[in-house]
């Protein structure tokens, strides 16, 4: 088993140079034609012909909307956990505070007697959402390690248990008739209406490319140089002057500020928000899937977090000596993830540099043995 792991990740790492090495417009010209694909996923004309990738027990289109809320989370989460190193459980909290911003402002349902339009209302949860992680990162983020991952644990058991008691949350009813987006087609119709799911896919698709594209030159600028150095050692970053502090509070705020732009959209989707949406096990998922990907690159993030919300929605409707495989997702997941951890801790697509530690504990060992 050792040899073919080792053969599959000789083989990766072959195709990453070849791929590096790729003239400029080749490497232009395949991203395009990946984007193209993911564009035109959720026509029925198109999917029809990939086989066994469509899901069979829930409609796909809606799935995909899902997985893309889900890459969302992961690609915010890794600025949090992948670049600057913080442990965070807590992150679907945020999430939350996007999502219940929107619906507080927009929804008919809410105590609010001057409703706001949902395209002034996002800007707000976003900005709510940096204030939040400003506001949990200033007293916490000079705990490390465990104890920041039980900090932001609790950070999100608090917004949890204020949407179940709070009157002006609503608890378990929640909030109906939250406008959708904006838009409608040249007939009058709406563009974003209840029963289709592609447009919010194609919506949340285009904000993933626009936050990827932020996130990247981000993490190129000195900013991004400041949270790789906090990641491999902290003191010594502070010992040369770099202001660990005040980045790590900035890379709470940059992933919050995703997290609340997802947690909108969804908000918009689904028309319907309540305390049920926001459970502790979603934190997990996202964390999982970070991993999962490739924790420290965006690409890994995007994959993993793809991967995971697909594999979960996957085995809905499948059914194997009559027992219902849904039920019995996270089982399938969780080994997944152990298989993971065995055979490639790295992820699936990790940073070079994170790579590279992994190959040298390897020869560690191997030398060891």
């Amino acid at each position: 088993m050792t040899s073919v792991v080792d053969k599959v990740r000789d083989g990766r790492q072959a195709v990453g140079a070849r791929w590096r090495g790729a003239p400029r417009w080749v490497r232009w010209v395949t991203l395009a034609a990946v984007i193209a694909f993911f564009y035109a996923l959720p026509n029925p004309g198109f999917y029809q012909y990939l086989g066994p990738i469509p899901t069979t027990g829930s409609n796909f289109t809606q799935v995909l909307f899902t997985v893309s809320i889900y890459v969302l989370l992961a690609v915010g989460l890794n600025i949090v956990v992948g670049f600057a190193g913080l442990l965070d459980l807590g992150y679907f909290g945020f999430f939350a505070v996007g999502a219940y911003t929107v619906a507080v402002l927009t929804s008919p349902t809410s105590d609010l007697k001057t409703l706001w339009p949902w395209l002034l209302a996002v800007p707000v949860a976003i900005g709510l959402t940096m204030v939040s992680g400003v506001m949990l990162g200033t007293p916490t983020l000079r705990l490390r390690g465990d104890y920041l991952a039980i900090v932001t644990l609790g950070f999100a058991e608090m917004i949890r248990i204020a949407a179940v008691s709070s009157e002006f949350l609503k608890g378990q009813r929640g909030f109906n008739q939250i406008p959708h987006p904006p838009g409608q087609y040249a007939d009058g119709r709406p563009f974003f209406g209840v029963l289709d799911a592609r447009p919010y896919y194609w919506l949340v698709l285009t904000l993933i490319i626009l936050v990827v594209l932020g996130v990247r030159n981000l993490t190129n600028s000195r900013v991004g140089r400041a949270w790789v150095s906090i990641r491999e050692d902290e003191d010594a970053a502070q010992l040369m002057g770099v202001p660990t502090f005040k980045f790590k509070l900035w890379a709470f705020a940059a992933g919050a500020a995703i997290a609340g732009l997802a947690g909108a959209l969804f908000a918009g989707k689904q028309n319907f928000v309540n305390s049920q949406n926001f459970e502790l096990l979603n934190s997990i998922i996202i964390l999982a899937a970070v991993i999962f990907g490739g924790s420290g690159n965006i690409f890994g993030a995007i994959v993993g977090g793809g991967l995971v919300a697909y594999m979960i929605e996957r085995f809905r409707g499948i059914e194997l000596l009559g027992i219902e495989l849904y039920e019995y997702r996270f089982l399938f997941f969780g080994g997944v993830l152990v298989l993971m951890m065995i055979f490639r801790p790295e992820g699936l697509i990790p940073n070079r540099r994170r790579a590279a530690e992994f190959k040298d504990r390897r020869k560690e060992v191997t030398v060891g043995e």
